[in-house]
């Protein structure tokens, strides 16, 4: 099977990442294996949007979008989606850069025509330069990255994580595009879940369909200091819970919590079980390691429980839109 052209979508909402949003289009123009075209989705924000256009102006394989449904990530990867040309759509963060082969080993994914989606690895950048020793791998997912758990190497999976990740454009025709009122909204509450929703709503769609994470396929993401604390921590880990009441509610618990048992059940108490042990042999932060640990499974489930009720009594709503056919104007 021909390798499959590639769009690459980066959506960005702040001049605040203006420098890691150019280090973010230079790492998809460096790939070894070229993208189709890179779509710059804006958020809401005109002079960001003019800043960029102007940046771009002569670069004929850049476009430069404004987000044309409600404010947030999800419109705003829509809005990329229909205006792209390529059969993959890809989607990098505006605050990560790709390794170069990244797009390479995207495209070796979808040698089989029943894959649907391929994920990659994330790695964090600390602001401080290294991993804060209270902090788990395990809950790395906090700060948008690959978390200790997830299988090595190009395995199936459930669902990919969206700020590295890819689908057949034949998905979001299958399934609908990314659900509004469930995902980001620039610096809001950090609800998330979207890109989970949607894969579970494709396998639905479209039984026989693979979703595949191949951890070769490496991004690099920048985590400010803000987020190195914990109280970033714990507020990260209570809207997962919120947002996790809406998958549930969109598409079952039993669909919607699927992966969310063996971690609870497997990974995080492997995960305490170490940090206490660090802990007895004096190594740093592993008491620490180990009540975060807790204390994100307390809040996360917290989250979960007013998620659910907030839900039932109607509080809460999220759309799924289709994708319209046809391509958009660059600004």
């Amino acid at each position: 099977m021909r390798d499959p052209d590639i769009s690459v979508v980066i959506c960005v909402y702040t001049e605040d990442r203006w420098e890691d949003i150019l280090a973010a289009v230079a790492s998809v123009r460096a790939q070894s294996r070229p993208a189709r075209e890179t779509l710059l989705v804006v958020d809401h924000n005109d002079i960001l949007r003019e800043r960029l256009a102007g940046e771009y102006k002569e670069a004929g394989d850049v476009r430069v979008l404004a987000n044309a449904g409600p404010r947030g990530l999800s419109a705003g990867r829509n809005t990329g989606v229909a205006a792209s040309r390529g059969e993959v759509i890809a989607f990098l963060d505006d605050d990560a850069v790709a390794e170069r082969d990244w797009l390479r080993h995207f495209a070796e994914g979808y040698e089989d025509p029943r894959v649907m989606a391929v994920g990659g690895r994330t790695m964090p950048i600390w602001a401080s330069g290294r991993r804060p020793a209270w902090f788990p791998e395990e809950f790395d997912w906090v700060v948008g990255c690959t978390y200790r758990g997830l299988p090595p190497g190009r395995v199936r999976v459930r669902n990919v994580l969206g700020g590295n990740a890819s689908f057949r454009r034949a998905a979001f025709e299958a399934a609908g595009g990314f659900a509004t009122g469930i995902g980001r909204d620039g610096d809001r509450r950090p609800l998330g879940c979207e890109e989970t929703e949607l894969c579970i709503r494709l396998a639905r769609a479209r039984p026989d369909a693979i979703l595949l994470i191949d951890d070769r396929a490496v991004i690099h993401h920048r985590v400010p200091a803000p987020r190195e604390q914990f109280a970033y921590f714990r507020t990260r880990t209570y809207a997962e819970g919120l947002s996790k009441a809406l998958v549930a509610r969109s598409v079952g618990a039993g669909k919607g919590l699927e992966s969310e048992r063996r971690y609870t059940t497997r990974v995080l108490p492997a995960g305490v079980v170490r940090g206490l042990r660090d802990a007895v042999l004096a190594r740093p932060g592993g008491a620490g390691r180990a009540g975060a640990i807790v204390t994100g499974v307390l809040t996360a489930a917290g989250g979960y429980v007013l998620g659910s009720v907030r839900a039932r009594r109607g509080g809460t709503a999220f759309s799924v839109v289709r994708i319209p056919d046809g391509e958009g104007d660059a600004a």
